[in-house]
């Protein structure tokens, strides 16, 4: 099946018609979601925080991977190497630099990009198997680079580097994880605005374009090479923020935390959550892969991993959208039959 049979973009001009109709509705909508993760500081507490920090950590990671694979077409396995990088970046920026944790993502955006403006030049010349397969090996050997002689004095080599982080001034009344919790929250909703504005603006309309038929998009004047590559920076941008902001939530990044399973479960998250769903998905499929394990652990202990496959094959067999299918499907169903009464 090929990814745009999977493609979210394109609507009927029903549901178009309701699109158009429910805009002011849906913007209520984000705005009372983004307003529920504000609220939830003051709700959750200890390990509930530090669990909604990571899944807001990884739904940043996978917007990014989202926009590359769905929008722009462009398959990749190893996006886990900018996130161990961002990871990697903000904890020398706090324990080498004293850089307060709330700015280490920028500066680890920034290192990101670099790399992913370095390696995404020579890489998306490839195309489909290839370039997974290409990205897939620089996960594989990213970890065993950050762990070599030649960085392991800035990384902490297979040790580690355990984080101090100070929580926010004392007028704030907030504690250390609602600290880490609210700057989540914030850096997720900036990616949430941009991501929306980027796909559904000229950029959207290039990746897509490029995606479907990139002679027809050269035609139409699109840059084919340089709508790629903003695809590619723009996802890497978010991996590398993801993994800062992860690292700030556990206070403590080693080189082995990143193994190139970790390219397989943003890989997943992206898939299971909803392709092009550009908020929803993502937001999904980082709840799976963070939530999944540790329940399925309790069902099956020593099988765990037996049942979170399971799991995946069968909402892949329900519905190849993944859960935002599912939610989207739900939500015509309910409309259509309170239309009917």
């Amino acid at each position: 099946m090929a990814m745009h049979d999977l493609d979210m973009t394109h609507v009927n001009p029903e549901t178009r018609k309701l699109t158009k109709s429910g805009l002011p509705l849906a913007r209520l909508g984000y705005g009372g979601a983004a307003l529920a993760l504000v609220a939830a500081t003051g709700v959750l507490e200890g390990y509930e925080l530090f669990l909604a920090s990571a899944i807001l950590s990884y739904a940043i990671a996978a917007m990014g991977l989202n926009v590359l694979m769905c929008y722009n077409g462009q398959l990749s396995l190893g996006h886990g190497a900018f996130f161990a990088i961002g990871a990697s970046g903000a904890a020398i920026c706090i324990d080498r630099f004293a850089v307060h944790f709330a700015l280490t993502p920028i500066i680890a955006g920034v290192v990101g990009m670099g790399a992913g403006w370095l390696i995404g030049k020579p890489a998306l010349k490839l195309e489909g198997v290839y370039l997974a397969l290409a990205t897939f090996g620089l996960a594989i050997a990213t970890p065993t680079v950050l762990r070599s002689d030649l960085f392991s004095e800035w990384t902490g080599g297979v040790q580690g580097l355990f984080l101090l982080i100070n929580p926010a001034p004392e007028w704030t009344g907030l504690d250390l994880d609602q600290s880490i919790y609210v700057a989540v929250v914030l850096y997720f909703l900036i990616f949430a605005f941009v991501t929306l504005r980027l796909v559904r603006g000229l950029n959207g309309k290039a990746w897509i374009a490029t995606r479907d038929n990139p002679i027809a998009a050269r035609a139409m004047g699109f840059d084919v090479t340089r709508a790629k590559t903003r695809a590619f920076v723009f996802s890497v941008l978010a991996c590398s923020v993801g993994g800062a902001l992860s690292a700030v939530a556990v206070q403590f990044v080693a080189p082995d935390s990143f193994p190139f399973f970790l390219s397989i479960s943003l890989f997943t998250a992206v898939v299971v959550g909803g392709l092009c769903s550009p908020l929803v998905g993502p937001l999904l499929g980082a709840s799976f892969i963070v939530m999944v394990p540790n329940l399925t652990e309790e069902i099956w202990q020593g099988g765990s991993w037996a049942v979170y496959g399971a799991f995946i094959i069968v909402i892949m067999a329900i519905q190849p959208r993944g859960l935002a299918g599912m939610l989207a499907w739900v939500r015509a169903k309910v409309t259509a039959t309170s239309n009917n009464d």
